[in-house]
């Protein structure tokens, strides 16, 4: 594998959502991951092969957990192991044999990485749940939707992959930079709760201040703003408008032939329903493409709002090759990008015969065992 991860080793227990992205994202900067499947394992988003787009760049053991050989052999590749990746409930792992302290114990630098939802603690930590939960605690749910309407579900990004799998690589890399220096691992407890409430710490700043609402749809960022927001055309498609600095404003005024003095007013938030409204009526003058012709591309902060067939086609994604197709699957391309230490093109995970003898021997730490990390 190439990419600036190139070197490490990870276990993946495979889960669902949050924790295969997190082990997605290390796999995509070189790791190499060794996913660990139950025989009967199904996907539940319905994918499979190429298909399953958080599973690439992995290697597959299909083991029976409940099996005290398969637990040795977990055990095993743990020892030439960097980072664990579980996504559990709390008291899983352990009652399967492969705790922390077991793995710890037979691999003191190990970074143990545990991805739930309401943390390793705290009244909630055994419950269910899923993102929609998660980030309604948090308090980020509440804020997104329109005036007088219940919250909308932002699909899974802020609980499972930004609240979730990506502070969980955060917390991985930072505990793996420790283990560097030092040679202890630890236990990283990342929950979607305390994710999504860190995602959301502008938002707090603001309403302590006094200039963010619990009104949701009232507020600049969320709506609220006719600068800030989404509006139909007249083909039925939509854009996109964030002209929050005054100069970016005036632009977006000028290009879209608004003289009206009422528009001058950027920032009095009593105006900005009379003005949304206005705006709105405005955009159904032309369709999407006229309006792209017109705005696209100048500093009027404008972007259309592309659909998943229409964004892999836009010229600018197009040129930064934001998109790849692997065995026939279009999905995004490794991000970000690295000037030196450059991402390989993904690979899907395919069912392999590999068995831990053979990836045992591969994972031979005598090439690595240098510094603090020996053991």
């Amino acid at each position: 594998m190439a990419g600036p991860l190139a070197g490490l080793k990870v276990i993946e227990m495979a889960g669902l959502g949050p924790a295969p992205f997190c082990a997605m994202m290390l796999a995509d900067m070189g790791a190499e991951v060794v996913r660990i499947e139950r025989p009967d394992t199904t996907s539940v988003t319905g994918t499979a092969g190429a298909f399953d787009v958080l599973s690439r760049n992995r290697r597959v053991l299909k083991l029976n957990l409940k099996d005290g050989a398969a637990v040795d052999s977990v055990l095993a590749l743990v020892e030439r192991a960097d980072i664990l990746i579980e996504g559990f409930r709390p008291g899983v792992m352990e009652r399967l044999g492969l705790g922390p302290e077991p793995c710890l114990s037979r691999r003191p630098p190990l970074v143990y990485g545990r991805m739930t939802g309401w943390g390793q603690t705290g009244p909630l930590s055994h419950a269910a749940g899923h993102d929609i939960n998660y980030i309604a605690l948090s308090g980020a749910l509440n804020a997104i939707g329109r005036p007088g309407e219940p919250p909308v579900v932002p699909l899974n990004y802020i609980g499972d992959f930004g609240g979730g799998a990506m502070m969980l690589a955060f917390g991985i890399l930072c505990a793996l930079h420790h283990a560097r220096l030092t040679g202890q691992g630890q236990v990283v407890d990342a929950a979607m709760t305390d994710g999504a409430a860190l995602l959301s710490a502008m938002m707090y700043g603001m309403h302590a201040a006094g200039v963010w609402s619990n009104r949701r749809g009232e507020n600049m960022l969320d709506g609220g703003a006719h600068f800030y927001g989404t509006y139909a055309c007249a083909d039925g498609k939509f854009v996109s408008v964030g002209a929050i600095e005054p100069q970016f404003y005036a632009l977006l005024l000028e290009k879209a032939g608004i003289t009206d003095a009422a528009f001058s007013d950027q920032n009095t938030m009593q105006h900005w329903p009379q003005l949304k409204g206005r705006l709105a009526q405005l955009f159904l003058t032309k369709t999407r493409a006229e309006w792209c012709a017109l705005l696209e591309g100048s500093d009027a902060c404008f972007a259309p709002v592309l659909d998943w067939d229409e964004a892999p086609l836009h010229s600018h994604n197009q040129a930064r090759q934001t998109f790849v197709t692997v065995d026939g699957v279009l999905q995004p391309a490794p991000a970000p990008r690295f000037s030196h230490t450059p991402a390989a093109t993904p690979a899907y995970a395919k069912g392999s015969d590999d068995d831990c003898a053979r990836i045992l021997a591969e994972w031979s730490r005598t090439d690595r065992d240098t510094g603090a990390t020996g053991g």
